[in-house]
C-alpha cells in the first residue's frame, strides 16, 4: 500500500517554479518534468546568454508565444548556470537536476527506446506520429543554431543532458518527426535547445 501511495505522489505531483506550474511523469524509476522548462528573461537570438544574475532563454523565432507553448531554448552553460558538473541543477528547480546522459539512456530504455512513445499526440507523422505511451510528452521546437538562427520547429526536440563532450562540446537527445527512434549526440554548447529537468 505504501508503495501505491508513492507512486501516485510522483505521478500527480505539481511543481511550481518561477511563477509556473509544471506537471511530473514517473517513467521506470526516474521522475521528470512533462513540459519544457521555460524559466528566465528572453533575449534575442542573435546573443549569446551571458553569466550574469538573470537567467535568460531563447524563445522560438524571438516570439514570446513560442516559449509560452514549447518552453524557452537554452544554451549549455546558462542551463548548467556556468557548473560542469554532471547532474547539476542549474536553472531547474530546487531538488531537480539538468539529466546526465546515462539518466537519458535509462529513460530511453524504459521506453524501450520508442521515440514515439516520448513524443505528445500530435507531434510527428507517419512513422514518427506520436504515442505518448509515456506521458513524457515531448514537443518538437527546434533549436537556436549557433549562428543565432532558429530552425526545426515542428521537426525536431533536442534535450539538453549535463554531460560534457570535450569543452567545447555537450551532449544531448533528440526526436525527428519522422523516425521512431531515439537520438543521442553532442554539439556546441552555444546552441539553444530545450530543458526537461529530473527529480534528485
Amino acid at each position: 500500500m505504501e508503495r501505491e501511495v508513492a507512486l501516485l505522489i510522483a505521478v500527480f505531483l505539481n511543481v511550481h517554479y518561477e511563477g509556473k506550474t509544471y506537471n511530473t511523469v514517473q517513467i521506470g524509476t526516474q521522475c521528470w518534468l512533462k513540459e519544457n522548462l521555460d524559466v528566465g528573461t528572453r533575449v534575442n537570438g542573435s546573443q549569446n546568454q551571458t553569466n550574469n544574475s538573470t537567467i535568460e532563454k531563447y524563445c522560438y523565432n524571438d516570439l514570446e508565444s513560442n516559449c509560452d507553448t514549447n518552453g524557452g531554448l537554452y544554451q549549455w552553460n546558462e542551463a548548467m548556470q556556468y557548473s560542469i558538473t554532471p547532474g547539476t541543477r542549474g536553472i531547474c528547480p530546487p531538488g531537480w537536476h539538468i539529466p546526465t546522459n546515462a539518466e537519458f539512456e535509462a529513460l530511453a530504455a524504459a521506453v524501450n527506446n520508442d521515440g514515439n512513445a516520448l513524443k505528445a499526440i500530435g507531434q510527428g507523422s507517419g512513422g514518427g506520429a506520436g504515442t505518448n505511451t509515456s506521458g513524457f510528452s515531448a514537443l518538437l521546437a527546434g533549436y537556436r543554431d549557433y549562428d543565432g538562427f532558429f530552425n526545426n520547429l515542428s521537426s525536431n526536440a533536442f534535450f539538453w543532458s549535463s554531460s560534457e563532450n570535450g569543452s567545447s562540446f555537450a551532449r544531448h537527445v533528440y526526436l525527428y518527426y519522422l523516425s521512431a527512434n531515439i537520438f543521442f549526440g553532442y554539439n556546441y554548447k552555444e546552441v539553444g535547445f530545450s530543458v526537461r529537468c529530473e527529480k534528485d
